[in-house]
């Protein structure tokens, strides 16, 4: 509401009791001297000068008219209540916030006006229950009548600094009170959040039979302090269960039946993190992501490079993710920025092959790769590719919508008649080829992005930040990055060269500068299938060409012969001082003689060093087989033996002659071959009575005896033995 008035602009008005003409309002002023009060009169700054007057001048009818027509119950006015944070409901806010608002246009009515308190309350009152006060509507439906009584205990909790206590919400009182809430001591109320947490999309019926199921046709509540059983509630008091529960516990819930909408939108979440990366290219974040629009050629994926500091992006699109897409990004990327110091990107293959860490490799970009499913290390450039997506292709026709819910609504502007029959190019309207969509997305991020306002920058854009940077750029020669672009040969590129050179795809490539034997690290030239470049295997060294005659259009005899010409200089030159050393070695001494000269000095050293070390004798015990003791004897000379005399001699002849005389052969008939069990058990009891009354045993028979008594013979007898003694029959 205007509070300073010219005197046009009162004659304008045409309140009571004021004239109605400029004339005549300054003809009032005069007689009124309202110049007198300098703080209710000032000369006007405006074009024309002149003098204004604050509507307190006015008699009290034109006063109360004026704010009739002008003031309004409700408009912004922030108070030192309202503009602290609180932890009220939002139907508690609105009616503590229209209760204030009341108060305050109550204060700027009666503001000047010489009536009595009582008389502002009334004609206050008066004018804000029969409408005459402009009014705000959502003020108007939270308070639709004030009493004098209110008024004052509103206007006194302002003035103490209690205007929360002027909330009022009269289902906060109720909340959690509910019989569901109470019901079993609170166990239904967790069932039910278990539920839904389960199955999100179960209706009120549905829960509601759940419950009877677990906790029968009746629950128990507890009522001033009685517990009760009732029936179970109807599917509408579920209803409003469910929607209530829903919206109380929303976090909890979202975070159980949709993790990345939580992690999206509810999760903790810093900013600035990465707010040390001040200069460009110190850090850089690439990702990618399906593209939602169609093309004629299908559905391409896009790949996004940001650069932290500057907020600059470069864009690739590619039919099918994969690393050499990478590689075409971080070409472009660099050609127009320079090199950066580290990549970050996720762990997808296209970006964790082994081409791909080559290339950072062979240009000492340093690699940061996130953890597994946490998008939020890389935010950045997972934010950038949001934006296209919502700023660019949406934009683009063959634009598909962002998830299924929006395809199904872009669907839905044709009946399903209409659709019927139609291709998904004709039902979204695709019309762009790939080639075209990566120059449309080129000049957007071109065109728009980089001069659009960012809030990261300090509301700058892309393009002044990176304008402003006094960092060197480092360059790269575009057909060296080429060349370290070049695509690679099968076999992730490693190959060795034989007699043959380097085969790739069944095709032999010559190397007439690199010698068989050699690893290599093989790229093809991709303006030329006869030609290959070879490369140490960590690519950091060049070798040289190689060349397939046959695709090259060469001849390959005299390829041939030039490679074996250039193989015979190469060897000649490494072998020239080899030679050399070869034949000064077989002028000199044997090498079997160096060998023993060397054993000598070093058996010399040994005994220097051992010269007083006395060694101790080592214990020895001797060692003798039937054999060794034969040669032994062999060996032993024997004493002559003395002649006998007539006696001895006779009597040494007699026993030679028992002794070769043949024996009686024994007339025996064998009963049995073999020993029954029987025999065998008498002669195992026999050895044990030897050897219980401490009676010589044979080692042989010590050995059956320890086997016969581990077999179920012996167990089977001994057992029988002890039941009936000697009158068992053996």
């Amino acid at each position: 509401m205007k509070e300073w008035l010219t005197a046009r602009e009162i004659a304008e008005e045409a309140l009571p009791e004021v004239p109605s003409t400029k004339r005549g309002v300054n003809e009032l002023a005069e007689r009124k001297r309202w110049y007198d009060n300098p703080a209710l009169a000032r000369e006007r700054s405006g074009r024309g000068g002149g003098t204004e007057y604050h509507i307190h001048l006015l008699p009290i009818l034109a006063q109360i008219t004026y704010a009739q027509r002008y003031m309004t119950v409700g408009a912004a006015e922030e108070s030192a209540d309202t503009a602290r944070p609180d932890q009220l409901s939002g139907q508690a806010r609105q009616q503590r916030d229209a209760r204030l608002a009341i108060v305050a246009a109550y204060h700027r009515f009666t503001r000047g006006l010489n009536l009595g308190a009582a008389t502002h309350l009334q004609v206050f009152t008066d004018k804000y229950n029969a409408g005459s006060i402009a009014v705000e509507e959502w003020v108007r439906e939270t308070i639709p009548t004030v009493s004098k009584r209110s008024l004052l205990r509103w206007r006194s909790a302002r003035r103490d600094g209690r205007g929360d206590r002027l909330a009022f919400d009269r289902g906060a009182s109720r909340k959690g009170t509910g019989v569901l809430d109470r019901a079993n001591d609170g166990q239904v109320r967790t069932f039910i959040l278990g539920l839904i947490a389960q199955q999100p999309h179960l209706s009120a019926e549905q829960v509601r039979t759940q419950c009877r199921d677990t906790f029968g046709d009746t629950i128990k509540v507890v009522s001033r302090g009685v517990e009760k059983s009732m029936a179970i509630p109807p599917t509408r008091t579920f209803q409003h269960a469910l929607k209530q529960l829903k919206a109380s516990n929303e976090v909890a819930l979202t975070k159980l039946t949709n993790p990345d909408l939580y992690r999206s939108t509810m999760a903790p979440a810093g900013r600035g993190a990465l707010r040390h990366i001040s200069e460009p290219n110190q850090l850089w974040q690439i990702d990618a992501s399906p593209v939602d629009a169609l093309c004629t050629d299908g559905r391409h994926s896009i790949y996004g490079c940001i650069d932290i500091a500057t907020r600059r992006t470069v864009w690739q699109v590619s039919r099918t993710p994969r690393a050499s897409a990478v590689a075409l990004l971080i070409r472009k990327a660099i050609l127009a920025w320079g090199t950066p110091d580290v990549i970050k990107t996720d762990n997808g293959t296209d970006f964790v092959a082994r081409d791909t860490q080559r290339l950072f490799a062979s240009l000492d970009i340093e690699a940061e790769v996130s953890d597994a499913y946490q998008p939020q290390q890389k935010g950045h450039v997972e934010r950038v590719i949001g934006t296209f997506q919502r700023d660019c292709a949406a934009l683009l026709p063959g634009f598909v919508g962002h998830s299924v819910a929006d395809r199904k609504a872009i669907e839905s502007r044709k009946s399903f008649a209409e659709r019927l029959g139609e291709t998904e190019a004709e039902t979204f309207g695709v019309s762009l080829s790939g080639t075209e969509l990566q120059g449309l997305v080129d000049r957007w991020a071109a065109e728009i992005y980089e001069h659009r306002p960012h809030e990261g920058l300090g509301r700058r854009t892309p393009h002044d930040v990176a304008a402003a940077s006094q960092r060197p750029r480092r360059a790269v020669d575009e057909r060296a990055l080429d060349l370290l672009l070049m695509p690679v040969a099968g076999g992730n590129g490693q190959r060795r060269v034989t007699k043959f050179g380097i085969r790739i795809d069944h095709h032999h490539y010559q190397t007439p500068t690199i010698l068989p034997g050699t690893d290599v690290f093989v790229r093809m030239d991709p303006n030329d299938l006869g030609r290959a470049f070879a490369f140490e295997p960590d690519g950091g060294t060049f070798l040289g060409e190689a060349i397939c005659p046959e695709l090259a259009g060469v001849s390959a005899a005299a390829l041939t012969r030039a490679t074996k010409e250039m193989h015979a200089e190469i060897l000649k030159e490494k072998t020239r001082d080899i030679r050399a050393e070869m034949k000064r070695i077989a002028k000199g001494p044997a090498l079997i003689e160096k060998a023993l000269n060397v054993a000598a000095k070093d058996a010399a050293k040994r005994a220097a060093e051992q010269e007083n070390i006395i060694p101790l004798p080592q214990r020895s015990v001797e060692h003798s087989t039937p054999q060794i003791a034969a040669a032994l004897d062999a060996m032993t000379p024997r004493r002559a033996t003395p002649a006998l005399d007539e006696r001895a001699a006779e009597l040494h002849r007699e026993m030679l002659a028992e002794q070769e005389a043949p024996a009686l052969k024994a007339v025996v008939t064998p009963l049995r071959k073999e020993e029954t069990q029987h025999q065998r058990f008498r002669r195992a009891l026999d050895i044990e009575r030897r050897i219980a009354a401490g009676e010589p045993v044979a080692p042989e028979e010590a050995v059956w005896l320890g086997g016969y008594q581990s077999g179920p013979e012996y167990r089977a007898l001994r057992s029988m033995f002890d039941e009936f003694g000697e009158a068992m029959s053996l």
